[in-house]
């Protein structure tokens, strides 16, 4: 085989190899991508088949090991059944207020003080949900006295419901916390206000109303 012949096939073996590349990356990325697509289905697939129930067992069995009172959740699934919510919606929502109550429970922890009870951790949810910042939750759970806590937390989320920003809305619960009164009046300040939208308060929510 003279040169001339040995590279005019070096050269067509090159021009060959230059043609397949692209439809060899090609298919490789349409696998790559129908592989995602399968798992993603999968995953959906996985989560449908499980039933409501089993989904809130799960929950329930999450909120045991993050030492959650899982009474919250037993209540927000009796709610649901006694309004004749789908079980499905139940679920979810179960499972919704199970990561409320964890990133409410990891929020105490950050304030280094421990809570009260279910009442003030269901609370802390609320207020987090509302779009209290943590860190206004984290001020204000070490500024107030433990028996005003619970209250001063739902007062913080009702100002941020009504649309104060969380650092406006901690100045006020905050300057209000120094006293059993100021902290009742300013309560009752913001019930009115949402009353006036159709609002209830989060504490009549959470079912408390007392405050010490």
């Amino acid at each position: 085989m003279n040169a001339s012949t040995m590279k005019s096939k070096m050269t067509s073996g090159l021009v060959m190899l230059l043609l397949i590349a692209p439809v060899l990356g090609a298919q490789e990325t349409d696998d790559r991508v129908q592989g995602q697509a399968q798992g993603q289905a999968q995953g959906q697939a996985q989560t449908q088949a499980r039933t409501p129930q089993a989904r809130i067992d799960a929950a329930m069995t999450a909120a045991a090991q993050a030492n959650v009172p899982v009474e919250l959740l037993k209540s927000k699934v009796a709610e649901g059944e006694a309004k004749r919510v789908p079980p499905e919606r139940i679920a979810t929502a179960v499972e919704a207020r199970v990561k409320s109550l964890v990133h409410a429970s990891e929020t105490m922890k950050r304030a280094d003080v421990e809570t009260s009870g279910a009442g003030e951790l269901s609370v802390t949810a609320d207020a987090l949900e509302a779009g209290v910042s943590e860190n206004a939750v984290v001020r204000i759970s070490k500024e107030a006295p433990a028996e005003r806590r619970t209250v001063a937390i739902a007062v913080l989320a009702d100002l941020v419901r009504l649309g104060n920003a969380s650092e406006r809305a901690f100045t006020r619960v905050s300057a209000a916390v120094t006293s059993s009164a100021a902290l009742a009046n300013l309560h009752a300040e913001v019930v009115s206000q949402l009353r006036l939208g159709g609002l209830n308060s989060t504490l009549d929510a959470a079912g408390i109303i007392r405050i010490p």
